[in-house]
């Protein structure tokens, strides 16, 4: 994702997103905890979270179901985007980069909650990080 506003900067009359999540392992409380990370993501940048499609499968195919689901609400005329936790829920990477190129070439916008940023941690923030957990203190 860019680095624009989501609504501020946008005309967007009803910012209608749809999530998208890859819950092959783990429970419930998992998958309820994914949605909840959704909802309030959408809810703070004043996006209407409409529904989320659920990938349980763990075979990799581009078109699964629950795909092909989220590609055909979001050409809906009212439709804004996708939204997903992390770019990981597209699947691996040739597959979601696949998955992203099909959400964008129909002219809808894909939201990541936590986009993949390069992180730099120097030798001493990791060494106090480490003693602070080892003393119960994090």
């Amino acid at each position: 994702m860019d680095d624009d506003l989501i609504t501020e900067r946008r005309p967007v009359a009803f910012p209608q997103v749809f999530g998208y999540l890859r819950h092959v392992a783990g429970g419930l409380p998992r998958h309820a905890a994914l949605v909840d990370c959704l909802t309030e993501y959408c809810d703070r940048h004043e996006l209407a979270l409409c529904g989320v499609f659920t990938e349980r499968d763990s075979t990799v195919i581009i078109r699964s179901p629950a795909f092909v689901g989220l590609l055909d609400v979001l050409e809906l005329p009212d439709a804004y985007g996708a939204v997903v936790p992390a770019l990981s829920h597209l699947g691996p990477k040739d597959l979601g980069a696949e998955r992203k190129r099909q959400i964008t070439a129909i002219g809808a916008r894909l939201i990541v909650v936590r986009p993949l940023t390069p992180t730099t941690r120097s030798a001493s923030s990791l060494s106090t990080s480490q003693s602070l957990r080892r003393q119960g203190d994090v």
